[in-house]
């Protein structure tokens, strides 16, 4: 193993930026359609209900979003916590796959956050309650926490019902997140919310399936979206520990490589590596991209100099793609019969650059508000500007 890692090639963090984009549908838009790029990208980040849609923008030619909107009215994707105890919007087929594997991820979140508020509390118990309790019909977590409450009086309701949501596979039903439609973030668990899909869904693995085959499976669809990454980079993107014995088994059917810091890179033996002077396009990505968040070195989106510039605390901002890094922030505003979106690079943007820049905005304003007049403007984004 320590001859394959001397003579691994080196991969600089441009030619890892190619490759993330390319395999993550930024390098140019794809014509995959919606469902099929919604697994093929492992799920897409939802703590709020109109990311998702700026993500499939960024990535594919002629998305509507009454498409992705779509999927979840008939509930053939779902918002549901997993991987790092995070909403993602997942098709129903990895809802079933994913939240089960990531589970220790949401023991040890309820453990870290609610275990010292919950004293005294029967975990088992607790669950079974508010399983009841959503089934019957979906609840907001301030309404399940006043109902769990009746059982757990001398508790705070808020961490029963958080510590419901790490027990529980938990989703967000609709009308939450539809696109020019909303709701109250209301849960109900994963099989009743399937259950009344409209058309077929895909059913819940076998009950004997073996969870480290299944966990298998994804880390080699996580490099098919997201290589070529290290043990570490795996672990950053789904939260689960000790990895690295299950990659390890898989050297014969991986290529390796190193990082510029000698850092052991795995990749498919069939994934393509772009050439690093292919030109990237610009593109507007939402908070919580998973493009962004998934690799522990994110220096092959990221330039160190930017580093803690998208962050404040734990939120994080809206993201400007230029040759193929994070150059800037951006945010909408719509005021009445008017959009604005306002852009602040991080560096001035040459000629070129910000024409394409404007030019791609132009497109996410028509996709945000088509009836609008719109404005791109430069300056300022962070303020307290409400989600649009």
């Amino acid at each position: 193993m320590t001859q394959r890692r001397r003579t691994a090639p080196v991969l600089t963090a441009r030619a890892l930026g190619r490759a993330t984009l390319d395999r993550q549908l930024l390098l140019r838009r794809s014509g995959m359609a919606v469902p099929d790029a919604v697994e093929w990208l492992l799920g897409l980040q939802a703590q709020a209900p109109r990311p998702p849609y700026y993500a499939l923008a960024a990535r594919l030619a002629g998305f509507r979003p009454q498409e992705l909107s779509g999927l979840l009215e008939t509930r053939q994707a779902v918002r549901i916590s997993a991987m790092r105890s995070t909403i993602h919007l997942l098709s129903a087929r990895d809802a079933h796959l994913l939240r089960p594997l990531h589970q220790q991820v949401h023991d040890r979140t309820l453990r870290g956050n609610f275990a010292a508020r919950l004293s005294g509390v029967d975990l088992d118990r607790l669950a079974a309650v508010a399983r009841t309790l959503v089934e019957e019909r979906p609840l907001t977590f301030q309404a399940l926490g006043e109902r769990l409450q009746r059982e757990w009086p001398q508790h705070d309701g808020r961490s029963l019902s958080m510590a419901a949501r790490q027990l529980l596979p938990l989703v967000q039903v609709t009308p939450r997140a539809l696109w020019g439609r909303s709701g109250p973030a209301a849960h109900t668990t994963l099989g009743t919310w399937l259950a009344g899909a409209k058309g077929p869904v895909p059913g819940p693995a076998p009950a004997d399936e073996e969870p480290r085959r299944a966990l298998t499976a994804v880390l080699l669809r996580y490099l098919a979206a997201f290589g070529p990454a290290s043990v570490k980079d795996m672990q950053t993107w789904c939260g689960l520990t000790r990895l690295r014995e299950v990659v390890d088994p898989l050297r014969p059917q991986l290529r390796t490589f190193r990082d510029e810091s000698g850092v052991e890179l795995f990749d498919l033996p069939d994934a393509v590596l772009p050439d690093p002077d292919t030109e990237a396009p610009v593109r507007f990505l939402p908070e919580f991209d998973n493009a962004a968040l998934s690799h522990a070195d994110r220096t092959r989106i990221l330039a160190p100099e930017y580093r803690g510039r998208t962050w404040d605390r734990n939120v994080a901002y809206r993201v400007l793609l230029v040759d193929g890094t994070i150059r800037g922030l951006w945010r909408i505003d719509t005021v009445g019969d008017t959009a604005a979106l306002t852009i602040e690079p991080f560096a001035p943007l040459g000629g070129k650059e910000r024409e394409a820049v404007e030019d791609e905005a132009a497109g996410v304003l028509r996709m945000t508000a088509p009836e609008a007049a719109y404005d791109i403007r430069y300056g300022r984004v962070w303020k307290a500007a409400k989600e649009t």
